[in-house]
Formats: structure tokens, sequence, C-alpha cells
């Protein structure tokens, strides 16, 4: 369980369990909060009495044989549960029997799920666990509880908060004392909550508690959700970073048993403290420009404070602190430096150095003010992650991969060692053991089936393509697109240093142009200065109503040029536009291959069709629904909507939402798909009578919002195009971000699943209508399958017919000559939605509507 789930399921704040102490007191008194009620919290973090009751809000009621049993909401316990409780099957008719497919060949694959062949038959007691006076440190509170072993007994499990034991205590409360190294007394109150039968989904909740007990066994260190071994840490000296090896580790209820499911992960750490960080600054800066810029760089960074594992966001730096600052801490005062002295056993050597901010997201009780920022010591904070300058460097790009980029291979082996080594630990085995819990050896073997590749359709001509390599950029040169308007009247900007750029592509253009059945007239040749305001006032100069594209070559990569451009063409001048770096066409042996890319996007930019698949299905719309959440302007949520208009996949309309912080994206995605709808009645003179929409952009926990709302709205939009209208519908929930991975056996290999492979039982949830596509093909690495959950559907569609379109519509994708992770709607949905996000910040013009302008 993560720290903000486990925090959230004892109703204590984030940042709060074990975060360094607040420095509120130190800024303005914030105003007074109403007494606690019985159950809330108080202090830091502790729980005033007994547990109160769950809100009736913040709770989900899960059947659980002889009683309800109640998980936290979304952001808790439910996010770990991995949307436990939403069962949508049932309500499908079509699929209760059988939710498989059945075309395509068969193959044998292994996934990185391993059985739990044994799980035990008792009742499980769940007590809730309080100290007196509170004790920050979860490592402290489990050394005083276990001085308890006569009373608990050996089999026990301990989060920080909660109390699982295999037994029931005599007592509903039992009171024990406890001694730290240092004297003081601690009263801790063990409480019992809640009986599970091995029925109870809170088994499977704990079954997890137990495995991250493993990990802990085996000196692996939790950095957010994940566990990671420090010990054999892999180092990159040349560039300063060190990686940690680690594992993803869920086990829950698949089709036919409770399995584990585990991956490799990796955090990457700099080998320097911000502190070291800071001091290199301030000789770079000078003392002068040093707060400046040393906010500049910070705010906004990730560290990790290997006291306690733990991950923060910079939010500020407190100038006016420094670690002799003093806090209070119950009813006494204390320094930052005796505290971590005290607390941690840390020595802060420069009591000089200035500390930084990290605001508590959490909100704190109801009613009461939020809780005061986490103040960190930059002494004990490393740096975490890449920043972009490190991220723009091939150099250190590439040593990564080599150490995390890991084959089918030697992933399979590394999840195979990590099954060993448990079961070789004679500590963790007893553990499972006293739990009576035993894991199968190997991975799970199983069969999927790999559909045929599609065929093609170009022009008046179709092909196939190597299935291997899911990309045709090779079989469609010299083959003319389906459809492109002329491109008559067209602007190119350049700079005086990247006119010969500019012309050499112009050229390229000319003479890609025409086998692809482009009709390009010269263009008009603008250069300017090479400013922003500049390239603003050029464009706001030459560009008109009549100017059908505009092209501009940049003498750099930088983010503000880019955006202003972006901002006037879709916004103020709505023209399709095409950007380009002139270091990108400074490469005779690649122009040509970079112009045609260029062609084709500005053919679909400007309406044109480039190719298409065979889709049987008559009067049908697809849709795709993305979000984009846009830090920069008050973290608004952006909501991308973009559906079909044709038979063939070919055109689409677009239309971006922008909703303020706390709206529901859906309220303005509603309007949008009513506009699409009136755009395809004005494109087929009919409206669809089957529409599927896949959602992209759903993380854990979010399934419940899309099943009970964002479904409900759709509906409704479809209604509102008139009383008797009501389509088929499907809602499909689209997720990248997933553990589970395949690996195909061929000729005594372990390689990647082919393009095409599907899998539709075994590793899937018996609740859902859900299946996985291994789609694209991958040069490196391990391919990762993408996870598609039928949420509502009432189109009648064969499970097989479902997967196949899926599959057919991840073709469709205009700005890659290949297969895609996703279906294409989903993909144009996330670009519009992003560039809207990074660049624009504003609705696009209703103009640009029915072209793929942000490709």
């Amino acid at each position: 369980m993560t720290g903000r789930a486990r925090a959230r399921s004892r109703g204590r704040a984030r940042g709060q369990e074990t975060a360094p102490p607040g420095a509120s007191q130190a800024r303005e008194p914030a105003p007074a909060a109403p007494p606690p009620a019985e159950g809330e919290l108080v202090g830091r973090g502790r729980q005033k009495g007994a547990p109160g009751p769950y809100s009736a809000e913040a709770l989900l009621q899960i059947s659980a044989g002889f009683q309800q049993v109640k998980l936290g909401e979304r952001g808790g316990r439910r996010r770990d549960f991995h949307d436990a409780g939403v069962n949508t099957r049932q309500a499908m008719e079509h699929v209760k029997e059988s939710k498989s497919g059945t075309s395509g060949s068969p193959i044998q694959l292994t996934a990185n799920f391993f059985r739990i062949l044994s799980r035990p038959q008792w009742v499980l007691y769940q007590y809730h666990v309080d100290f007196k006076p509170p004790m920050e440190s979860r490592r402290l509170r489990s050394a005083l509880l276990f001085q308890h072993e006569e009373a608990l007994g050996s089999a026990r499990s301990f989060d920080g908060a909660l109390l699982f034991l295999p037994h029931r205590l005599h007592g509903k409360e039992t009171v024990l004392h406890s001694k730290t190294r240092n004297g003081e007394k601690v009263q801790i109150t063990v409480t019992l909550t809640n009986e599970l039968p091995p029925t109870s989904p809170v088994c499977i909740q704990f079954y997890n508690i137990i495995f991250r007990r493993i990990l802990r066994i085996l000196n692996m260190q939790q950095i957010g959700r994940n566990y990671y071994n420090p010990s054999d840490p892999l180092n990159i000296p040349q560039h300063r970073l060190t990686i940690w090896p680690g594992y993803t580790t869920t086990i829950l209820q698949y089709e036919s048993s409770i399995m584990l499911c585990t991956d490799v992960s990796h955090k990457v750490l700099r080998s320097e403290t911000v502190l070291d960080f800071m001091a290199n600054l301030r000789q770079r800066s000078g003392n002068q420009r040093f707060p400046e810029i040393c906010t500049k760089e910070l705010v906004g960074l990730i560290v990790l404070t290997k006291y306690n594992n733990k991950t923060y966001r910079i939010d500020d730096i407190a100038w006016d602190h420094t670690p002799n600052n003093t806090f209070k801490r119950g009813d006494a005062d204390i320094s930052f430096k005796n505290y971590y002295k005290t607390q941690y056993g840390l020595d802060i050597t420069d009591g000089n150095q200035v500390l930084l901010v990290s605001h508590v997201k959490r909100m704190g009780p109801a009613g009461a003010a939020p809780p005061g920022p986490a103040m960190l010591i930059p002494e004990l904070c490393y740096l975490t992650g890449l920043t972009d300058k490190m991220r723009a460097d091939f150099n250190i790009m590439k040593d990564l991969s080599n150490h995390t980029r890991l084959t089918p291979e030697q992933r399979e082996g590394r999840l195979n060692r990590f099954v060993t080594n448990i079961q070789k630990n004679a500590d963790a085995q007893s553990e499972l053991d006293k739990w009576g819990l035993n894991f199968d050896k190997q991975l799970l073997n199983l069969t999927g089936r790999v559909l045929p590749g599609e065929r093609i359709f170009q022009g008046s001509r179709s092909y196939e393509y190597n299935p291997w390599a899911a990309d045709w950029s090779k079989e469609m040169r010299g083959v003319p697109l389906i459809s492109s308007p002329p491109l008559n009247n067209w602007l190119v900007f350049y700079t005086r240093r990247n006119g010969n750029e500019a012309q050499s592509l112009l050229q390229t253009l000319s003479k890609v142009s025409g086998p692809l059945g482009i009709r390009i007239q010269r263009a008009v040749m603008i250069e300017y200065e090479d400013h922003q305001e500049s390239l603003l006032r050029a464009l706001q100069h030459n560009v008109g109503p009549q100017t059908q594209m505009v092209v501009v070559v940049l003498p750099s990569n930088r983010k503000d040029k880019y955006d202003s451009i972006k901002k006037y063409l879709c916004v103020d001048c709505p023209t399709p536009s095409q950007c380009m770096v002139s270091r990108t066409l400074s490469r005779p042996q690649t122009l040509m291959t970079v112009a045609t890319k260029i062609a084709l996007q500005m053919a679909c930019k400007m309406g044109g069709e480039l190719w298409s698949v065979e889709i049987p299905l008559k009067q049908l719309m697809i849709v795709g629904i993305d979000c984009y959440h846009d830090a920069t302007a008050g973290k608004r949520s952006i909501g991308a909507l973009v559906a079909s208009l044709n038979q063939g996949m070919s055109r689409w309309f677009s239309k971006c939402v922008l909703q303020h912080k706390g709206q529901e994206i859906m309220d303005g995605l509603k309007m949008a798909l009513s506009a699409a709808l009136k755009d395809y009645l004005k494109f087929n003179n009919c409206l669809p009578s089957r529409i599927i929409v896949y959602r992209d952009g759903v993380g854990d926990g979010q399934l419940h919002s899309v099943v009970n709302y964002e479904v409900s709205q759709i509906i409704d939009s479809i209604k509102s195009m008139g009383h008797d209208y009501m389509p088929k519908l499907s809602v499909v929930v689209v997720k990248k971000r997933i553990s589970s991975r395949f690996f195909a056996h061929i000729n005594g290999k372990v390689s990647n699943p082919p393009p095409g492979t599907i899998v539709d039982s075994e590793v899937t949830r018996p609740e859902w209508y859900d299946f996985y596509i291994v789609s694209q093909s991958v040069r490196s690495g391990s391919v990762s399958p993408t996870h598609y959950n039928v949420v509502y559907d009432t189109s009648g569609l064969k499970p097989d017919h479902m997967q196949r379109l899926t599959y057919k519509l991840c073709h469709m994708y205009y700005n890659w000559q290949g297969i895609i992770r996703v279906p294409a709607p989903c993909q144009y949905a996330h670009k519009l939605a992003f560039l809207v996000g990074q660049s624009i910040h504003r609705e696009p013009n209703v103009q640009l509507d029915d072209f793929l302008f942000y490709l």
C-alpha cells in the first residue's frame, strides 16, 4: 500500500505520518480550527480516542460473506485495490458466458504472474493501533508494538496503524505499555475494528500487506508505491547517477485464481544531495543572483529523503529558516537539528543551510485548517529523476537505457530470480508459512491469439506489410494517397541563417509530393529576424484567410517561439501550420525521409486522407477521449474529444475543452460530443447507428467515476440529438500504464509477442469484460500491452469483433506509418490535449474543428 493510500485509509493527512515537521508557526498564524470531533485527527497525525465511524460518502461497501466490509474511497485503499467492487460485466448479457474471441492463430505465452497455490482459511482480525504520545517513525511504532510478542503472537502484520492477526485478542480494546530507547513511556491502544472471513476482498488487500513485509525482509526499501534494492545499485559515475532496481507487485483475483503480478521497476537517483547542488550553483552564479536562480532550478523537482525513503516535491525555499529554527512538537519546542537527531539519529553538519518547503497536498479533517508544509533539510535530500537538459543528452539517455530497457529474456530472468530469492530466503519463507501462503515457482503459462495482418488501402491500390515490423513506410512509397487538397497558397518563414535549409526543404518536398498525389505550388518565402516579436509580426502581416498552410523553419527548439506560433495560428488566425527545427533539415542523407513525413503531415492537416483499413461496420462513429492537466494555467484539466466522420475512419472532428480546477471534465466533453454528432449528420446526412467511445487517461481508482458518471453524460449527450435517437453504444476504457507483460517462446528463444497478439483469459478480471492487445512492435526492450475494459455495451458486438475493430483502429494514426499502441482517436485526442496544455492554453478556433491541425 502506498504512503498516500495508507494515510487516507486511517484518516491521516499525507505527509504527516513520517514527514519532517511543519513550520507553519513561523508564518502568519492560521485561523483557529474548530475542536476535533471524535475520531478526527489532532496533532501530528494522531487519532483521538478509538477510530470513529467512516463517513458514508468516503466509503465503498463491498459484500464480504457474513458482513459488509468497508474500503476507503478512491485515492486511498481503493487505489491499491485497482478498482475493486466495480462489476460491469454482469450488466452485459452477451458476455456473461464468455468474453473470449475466436479469430487468429494460437500462440503460447508466459506472463509476469505467479499463482497463489494455497491460501489460508482462517478469519482475519483487523485492529487499529494508537500511540500516546504519537510516534512519527513507522519503524519505531513497529518496534514498540512488537515488544509484546507474548500478547500478540508471532503471526501478525502491522503497517503503522492497522494490525492484522489470525486470532482474536481477549478484549475489544487492549492497552499495552512500551518504552523507547530513551526511556520515554508510550501507551499503545489496540482496538478491534473488523472480523474478515476468507471470502472478504480485504483478505486480498491483506495478502498485499504480507507480501510487502516479505519485500522488507529482503531488505528492499519502499519509495512511492514500489520497492527498490539500495544494496544492489547500478552506478553511472560519468553522469553522477545511481539506479536502484526494484519491483512493482500487486496481488489480485484474476479469472481462475488469485495471482501475484510483478514487474521490474527502476528508480533513478542522483549521487548528490540538494545541499551539494546548491553549493555548485552558488559557485557558478555568484551570491547576488543565487536566490533567484536557485529557486528557478529547484522548485518543482522531486527529492528523496533516505531516512524514511519518501519523495517530496519542492514547492518553495524558506530563506529565513535554518536547522536551528524550532517548531512545536507536542507541548514543547524542538529545533529541526535536534528533531532529526532524536527521531532518526542523523547529525546535520551545516547549521546555516536554508530549508526546503513541500506543501502537504492532502487536506486535513473536514472543517480543520490544512496541515502546515513539510520543512526539508537540503543535506538530507537527494535529487531524483532527470532534468530536461539530461533528457536531451543522447549519451545520458543511451547509458540509462542500457541498464533499464530490458529485453524479454532479461526481464523474464529477473522475475524468475526474484521469486527464487523469496523461496530461498528462510525468513521470508517462514513468514509465508506462518500465514499459510504459498506461491508458484514458475511464471504463468497461457495461450493467446495472433490476429492476421490488416490490408492497407491507399488510393486505388492496397498492400500488405511485414506483420513483425508493424510498419508500412516502405510499401507506401510512390503510392498516391486516398485524397489530398492541392496546396496553392502557402508560406514558408525562415531566418537568414536557415535560408539554405528552407530552400532544400522546398526542393525535396516537390520531389516527394508528386508520387504521393499531393499537388504543391511554389511557396511564398518570408525571411524573419531571429527573435520572437519579429516572427509574430511577420505572421500577422502575411497570413490571411486565403492562406492554406504556414511552414516555419526554427533555428532552435525553444519552446516560447513554438508556443507563440501555435497560439497565433490556432486561436487568433486559424491556419494549419508545420514547424520544424533547421537541424532536422541539415542532414542530406535523411532529408528525403523527413520531407516525406512533412508532406504527409501537411496533407492531413489540410483535411487530406492518407490510408485506411477495412471497417465492415456501417454507420459507425468512433470517439476518442483523453485528458491533460495544465500545470501552468492553475492546474486546469484539458479534455479532448476526437470523433470519426466517415466510413473509412480517415476524416475526424476534434474538439478541446478547458475545465477549471475541480470541475468534472465530462461536463464540457458532453457539449463536444453533441457538436461531433451534428458534424457527422452534416457530413453523412444521417446520424450514426453505432457509437464506440474509447476513453483514455483513466488512472487506478477512477473507473468508478467513469462508470457511474461519465457513461450517463455520454448517453444524455446522445439523447439531446432527438427524443427517439438512441444508437447502440459501447464505452471502452483504455489503459497503457499497466504492469502486465507477456513473453513469447519462439524457436527456443524468449521474445516479444508479435503485433496483433490478444490475451482475453487467465489474467483478465472475472468482473470485467476486458482484454489485452499487443499492437505495436518495439526495436529494443520489452513491448507493453494495452488493457481494454468495455465498461458499457449495448451494441451486442461479439468479443471477437470488438477486439478486431480495436486492433484495426491502431492502424489509423496518420502521424506514423505503422501500428501504434492505442486506437488512433485516443492518440489524436492526446495530441490535441497536449498541444493545448503545453502551448496554447486556450480553446482552438472552431474553424479548425474538421482538421488534424495538431499533428
